[in-house]
């Protein structure tokens, strides 16, 4: 019977508009307000959100975090315990896999993101590899699973929300067992207490409302790892994983929106665009800005990393607006020359879609000039 469940997994007819499952989960999950890409450190009502199923509520005085299988030890661990720990901080862009889908054409039916499923934060907690130390791992693991306290059903598989990590990953010195965000304990929503967060990676990866960590000698085949999260042409392929977050830069719109169509007004002269740029691949050395569709480019001015590789960087440029409409985008580029397309990306699941996004906007003069 659960595989009568409506779930994601199909793609849109040519004619198919949004129906009322995507709205509904679009309504619970939540994107970045582009405006927002101001704040170096993403507020955490801000950051966008996408939760697979529903929210668990966990009481730390019970809750404990389990390290199991090919260990030389196996540990329970309470948020307290893990919390007198020496703890490290790392600043982490995260973005949805499927961010994107939404724009592509045919649409792949699920959260239907635009370009909105990023936010950057500081994450605080304690080095996964020093848990790991605790517990030592066993020669023969090669892969260490998490467990998420998050349960439900995807394409009619009842699941506990799980995903894998390579041991070499899991041993990455900034690879974090989380239970800050931005110096305060995790929001409920976003993993609390205690969630995973692999800097570079999709957001797939970041499991949260941690209870489990597994180590096994064999790769993982659990539905997240091994059916969800592929990048596929066709249902039947295997597939290709979806891993780390392929470059993307996003600018800031200008001026003011229309409500409903989101198209931006300016004033004639120079108008100061800025944004932000980041890439879990290789890292981003330049980026472009076009104010004409895309038919010239010239370079943004691209603030440094200041420390912070796997957080997004500021890029500014000014522009001097004319009257008429325009179409503003921009592009990154990264240090082994990658360059964000400016078509689509696509795939049957709608993931790294990292397309370029355009933005209109119309230069009137101001009305209160005379």
């Amino acid at each position: 019977m659960l595989d009568d469940i409506s779930t994601p997994g199909r793609l849109a007819e040519p004619d198919e508009g949004i129906g009322a499952e995507e709205l509904g989960l679009a309504a619970r999950n939540h994107g970045l307000p582009l405006e927002a890409l101001r704040y170096d450190l993403t507020p955490p009502g801000l950051h966008y959100l996408l939760i697979h199923y529903d929210i668990p509520v966990l009481d730390p005085a019970t809750w404990r975090l389990r390290v199991g299988g090919l260990v030389g030890t196996p540990v329970e661990l309470d948020l307290a315990a893990l919390q007198a720990m020496p703890a490290r901080t790392v600043r982490v862009t995260l973005e949805c896999a499927g961010n994107g889908r939404a724009r592509l054409h045919p649409r792949p039916v699920s959260q239907p993101w635009l370009v909105e499923a990023i936010g950057t934060a500081d994450w605080t907690g304690v080095p996964l590899r020093d848990v790991l130390a605790v517990a030592g791992v066993d020669p023969a693991a090669i892969e260490a699973v998490f467990t998420g306290a998050d349960h439900g059903i995807e394409r009619g598989v009842e699941q506990d929300y799980q995903r894998s990590l390579s041991v070499a990953d899991a041993l990455d010195p900034d690879t974090l067992l989380a239970y800050e965000m931005n110096g305060a304990p995790l929001p409920p929503q976003h993993g609390y207490p205690l969630r995973l967060v692999v800097p570079g990676w999709y957001g797939m990866a970041q499991v949260k409302w941690l209870t489990g960590i597994d180590l096994v000698a064999q790769p993982f085949t659990g539905f997240q790892q091994a059916v969800a999260y592929r990048l596929r042409q066709d249902p039947a392929e295997p597939g290709d994983p979806v891993d780390r977050i392929a470059p993307r830069a996003l600018l800031v719109p200008p001026g003011f929106p229309d409500f409903m169509s989101r198209t931006r007004v300016v004033r004639p002269g120079p108008v100061p665009l800025m944004g932000r740029a980041w890439s879990g691949r290789s890292p981003v050395v330049r980026v472009d800005v076009s104010t004409d569709a895309g038919r010239t480019w010239v370079p943004a001015a691209l603030e440094p990393e200041h420390g912070h590789r796997w957080a997004w960087r500021r890029f500014t440029h000014e522009w001097h607006a004319t009257g008429g409409r325009h179409v503003l985008t921009a592009r990154a580029v990264t240090a082994d020359g990658g360059a964000q397309p400016v078509g689509q990306v696509w795939n049957r699941g709608g993931f790294a879609n990292n397309a370029t996004h355009d933005i209109p906007v119309v230069c009137v003069p101001d009305p209160a000039a005379g």
